[in-house]
């Protein structure tokens, strides 16, 4: 295969992976720091809502974290069906760069499905109250939840854009926007909670309300921001993505649709046992709910490392697959896998060794009231540990899975692993023996093991299964 840069459909910023695995590596790096650190800010400007409720009570805290689980859930699968453009776009210009109109049609279809898909999430969201309900949930509780509930929806259609806009942003190598984009989010979601829970600056004091309210504001200035960066960046500009938005494009969109609705279920799949244990642990107690919320969060932050490097993986692999290049893709795949499972690797060894230092960006350990939410979050935390490495493995094979355009059998994975191993271990150990929360900690890390052995599997049986869409070796 040619390897003559002048020679090359690929981008400029691809060619690095071209050099070998030492090359590769440092491409992925590249591409993938951003990334990651913009998914860490992400995380941290949840975070921010989590510090300033938590002042609020436990059960401002609790009622929170039933909302989130259901508009989180929401959230990240209209993310996943949005962001199918990522492989789309990036194999347009593997084949092509740089490929100006099939770029320009791909992210005007995503933000139509954005559109779309985040008012389809905000009905879907009402039905948190019957939800709550149904499972057995305080009523307190359950008022303080669809008071946050009715607010926050509103930011669902704007973090869909913003989605898009991102996946666009990052493909044409420009990944560092995302990440100055949100850490300036998380200063704005600071500033707009203190103001609207507290009543600051002014602005009415709305309480656990005024978290919504911040979330809706932030949401909001990050899309500015987005548009007004590719409308100054002439490397972005020139793709003119905003224009003529009302032209629709039906076999782009039902691309996206095709690749993005598998990964939308993969993700409902794997949200969904985290939101499915928000509701358990709120059947054990009020307690164990807090302090899952809490560990979860630390857990999630470390995943932002190798959820990062998964979407670079599925960038970089949809590059050489556009080229139709299979050493490309098997080096991309790999280098990736390496660096998100090595990073979470370190994550683990940092719980095991310091949990209260890491307990103590959301609550005080020290505190002799928070004793007892630190005594299940310490425990919880240390489980999270023992599943940090198959967690990162399996999002970036995810990821590299979707770089090849294959979703539909990843979807299935997902499915399985996490609900019936899962879930179903969480059940059984966390309601039919003394475990409760511990069990059904247990069963998170089943669902993400057996999830992460299957999908490493499938990107090492790519080329015999076809899925690099070269002929499979005799």
């Amino acid at each position: 295969m040619d390897t003559n840069p002048t020679s090359s459909p690929l981008p400029p910023e691809v060619l690095g992976g071209r050099d070998g695995w030492r090359g590769e590596f440092a491409a992925t790096l590249r591409l993938s720091w951003p990334l990651a650190a913009a998914n860490l800010l992400q995380m941290l400007t949840y975070a921010v809502d989590v510090i300033f409720i938590a002042r609020l009570g436990e059960a401002q805290l609790a009622a929170s974290a039933l909302a989130v689980a259901l508009f989180g859930l929401v959230l990240w699968a209209m993310s996943g069906l949005t962001a199918a453009v990522a492989p789309v776009i990036a194999a347009d210009l593997g084949a092509r760069a740089p490929a100006l109109r099939p770029v320009r049609r791909g992210i005007r279809m995503a933000l139509w499905l954005a559109l779309m898909s985040g008012v389809l999430g905000m009905g879907l969201c009402l039905l948190l109250g019957p939800l709550m309900r149904a499972t057995g949930q305080d009523a307190a509780i359950i008022g303080l939840a669809s008071e946050y509930n009715l607010v926050i929806i509103w930011s669902l259609v704007p973090m869909l854009f913003n989605n898009v806009l991102r996946s666009f942003v990052s493909a044409l190598d420009r990944p560092i926007v995302a990440t100055l984009i949100t850490a300036a989010g998380i200063g704005v979601n600071a500033l707009a909670n203190y103001a609207f829970i507290f009543g600051s600056f002014g602005m009415p004091e709305l309480g656990l309300k005024g978290a919504g309210v911040a979330t809706i504001i932030t949401a909001l200035v990050t899309l500015a921001a987005y548009v007004l960066v590719i409308r100054l960046d002439p490397r972005l500009h020139r793709y003119r993505i905003f224009g003529r938005w009302w032209a629709p494009d039906w076999a782009r969109l039902g691309q996206i649709v095709r690749i993005g609705t598998p990964i939308a279920l993969t993700i409902t799949a794997e949200a969904g046992i985290f939101g499915a244990a928000a509701f358990l642990m709120g059947n054990i107690g009020t307690a164990q709910l807090a302090a899952h919320t809490v560990a979860l969060q630390i857990a999630a932050l470390a995943f932002q490392v190798p959820f990062g490097v998964g979407q670079a993986a599925t960038i970089r692999v949809g590059y050489f697959y556009g080229a139709r290049d299979p050493a490309g893709m098997k080096r991309a795949g790999w280098a990736a896998i390496a660096i998100g499972t090595g990073f979470m690797g370190a994550t683990a060894l940092a719980m095991i060794v310091a949990p209260r230092y890491l307990l103590a960006i959301y609550v005080d350990p020290w505190d002799p009231a928070n004793a007892v939410l630190i005594g299940y979050a310490l425990t919880y935390i240390v489980i999270a540990a023992a599943f940090q490495l198959f967690d990162g493995m399996q999002a970036v094979a995810a990821g590299a899975l979707r770089g090849l355009q294959d979703t539909r059998v990843p979807m299935w994975i997902a499915a399985f692993a996490y609900w019936v191993p899962g879930i179903g271990t969480s059940l059984v150990l966390g309601f039919l023996t003394p475990l409760e929360g511990v069990g059904v900690w247990i069963g998170l890390a089943t669902g993400l093991t057996v999830a992460a052995a299957l999908l490493i599997w499938r990107w090492t049986a790519r080329d015999r299964l076809g899925l690099t869409g070269l002929p499979a070796a005799p």
